[in-house]
């Protein structure tokens, strides 16, 4: 089949951000939440969003370009990564919008502030799951400002495990996609059982056609 080649700095105005958004997907959100140095509660989404270790835990969020949670981690070094599902998506939009810095999204949206257990800035009541967070570095290329948290405590809703876990489709986790489209993973879950190299050796997993 044939295909386009693209060289991603000849492309202009936002063309490269709305091609790359649109390739790489779905993203899972980390919606901050975070303080000013006034004490400003701040909460927004943030779909360049990861782990990058498990022992010890560490997550990843990036702000593009200089943004309300970026200066307030800055000046605080703690952050909140409250995980949604598709209930809170609506009010998880609204605190898209570029709200001045004085202003606090969490009464905008309508949203309660839960107190945090070991850091200052609330977590959003009522999201199956938050990361309480302490900055571990920030590293900044192009126009992303990649923010690591060294996750301090979880909190996890009781009512998304199933047998010890945590379960997709009590989780309905949301994944971003290209512009306004976002992915609901609690429709359409499949499952496949990774294999070992054992098994593949044995000839116990089938080689895909």
């Amino acid at each position: 089949m044939p295909y386009r080649e693209i060289v991603p700095a000849e492309l202009e105005g936002r063309a490269p951000y709305f091609l790359l958004t649109s390739l790489v997907v779905p993203r899972p959100i980390a919606w901050v939440s975070s303080l000013s140095e006034d004490e400003v509660p701040n909460v927004a989404p943030h779909s360049y969003f990861n782990v990058i270790s498990s022992n010890p835990w560490i997550v990843h969020f990036t702000s593009t370009g200089e943004k309300d949670t970026l200066r307030n981690v800055r000046a605080t070094g703690e952050f909140v990564v409250n995980l949604f599902g598709r209930e809170l998506v609506e009010k998880m939009n609204f605190t898209s919008a570029d709200f001045p810095p004085e202003e606090n999204e969490f009464d905008w949206a309508g949203l309660h502030a839960e107190p945090s257990s070991r850091v200052r800035p609330p977590r959003v009541a009522g999201t199956p799951a938050a990361l309480e967070c302490r900055v571990n570095d920030i590293v900044s290329k192009g126009n992303g400002h990649m923010v690591f948290g060294d996750v301090l405590v979880a909190h996890v809703d009781e009512g998304v495990f199933r047998d010890g876990r945590v379960d997709p489709e009590l989780f309905k986790p949301v994944g971003r996609l290209a512009g306004s489209l976002y992915s609901d993973t609690s429709k359409g879950l499949f499952k496949i059982k990774r294999p070992t190299w054992h098994e593949v050796r044995a000839g116990d997993v089938q080689r895909p056609s």
